[in-house]
């Protein structure tokens, strides 16, 4: 077992304190129209990271794919600066993100692709990515598209056994993902469903969990969406329900106001403050170890 980062393969117990949902150098602008989703400024991105450091923080695994902006060098110097561990991803995001001369592919152009980026690198950059993601379905729906990128991403999570991270449109679809993926025989203790904390139905968030696979509570500090106190509630739950070892904290970033430079949140926004908040409900040390460090050897280890 191994975990693959950009600047080579770790035993999966260096991993250390991991975000497991995060994006470093992204670029969201050619469809939302709007300079602030343009996040691709090392410079401040490394020093909104040192405070993520200084709070024991090791790891990040970068969601960002082909159609996001996603650029491996830039991941490997932000590595390189930093000293953090990054996983990088192969794969496309969602409609309409995906990348023009992907448009019309169908699941076996996207499985061929993948694949290739996986054992050959990104690009000529000879990086490779450490995880499938982020694959995205639409707000309560599959477009044609995303279902043949799905397909894709299944087919490649199967042949190489890299793990499979999700985006759900808030939190929608999360079961249609589930099923997808047992319908196809994919292994899901590989599976990580995405911003599940957006999902306010925690019935459902426990079918997922129940299903073997892995819920990224991984949308933190964006209250706007939703008041971490609801969060920590839903978290409380999953946890009281014996589901400690399937859950993972991020906070996804994507734009540059939410660094704390320009106002926002920070990269450090759940070791600063959300942690402390589990902590004053009554979270052991042991569940947090789980959640930060435990769950992601686990989650994004290969093999």
């Amino acid at each position: 077992m191994y975990i693959q980062t950009v600047l080579g393969k770790l035993e999966p117990q260096e991993l250390g304190v991991c975000a497991c949902h995060e994006h470093l150098y992204v670029d969201l602008s050619r469809v939302k129209k709007n300079e602030d989703t343009c996040l691709q400024d090392i410079e401040l991105v490394t020093e909104d990271l040192e405070s993520f450091a200084a709070l024991g923080g090791k790891a990040i695994v970068e969601v960002t794919n082909e159609g996001m902006g996603r650029d491996a060098e830039q991941l490997a110097e932000i590595s390189r600066k930093t000293g953090l561990q990054i996983i990088a991803s192969t794969g496309c995001y969602k409609d309409p993100f995906i990348p023009d001369d992907k448009k019309k592919w169908n699941r076996d152009q996207f499985a061929e692709w993948m694949i290739t980026e996986i054992k050959d690198g990104i690009g000529e950059t000879g990086i490779k990515p450490g995880v499938i993601g982020e694959i995205g379905s639409s707000l309560n729906e599959f477009k044609p598209i995303e279902t043949e990128l799905f397909h894709g991403a299944i087919e490649a999570a199967k042949t190489t056994k890299l793990p499979l991270s999700t985006h759900t449109t808030l939190g929608t679809c999360a079961l249609e993902q589930i099923n997808f993926f047992q319908k196809e025989g994919l292994f899901l203790e590989k599976v990580i469903i995405g911003h599940q904390d957006l999902n306010t139905n925690d019935e459902i968030v426990l079918e997922v969990l129940n299903s073997g696979a892995f819920a990224a509570m991984d949308t933190i500090g964006k209250e706007n969406y939703r008041a971490d106190e609801d969060r920590i509630r839903s978290l409380l739950t999953f946890i009281e329900k014996g589901f400690e070892d399937q859950l993972l904290l991020s906070s996804d970033l994507t734009r540059k106001s939410h660094l704390k430079s320009f106002g926002g949140q920070g990269y450090d926004i759940v070791l600063r403050s959300f942690i402390p908040a589990l902590k004053s409900h009554g979270v052991s040390g042991s569940i947090i170890n789980k959640l930060l460090v435990a769950n992601p050897q686990k989650a994004f280890s290969i093999g």
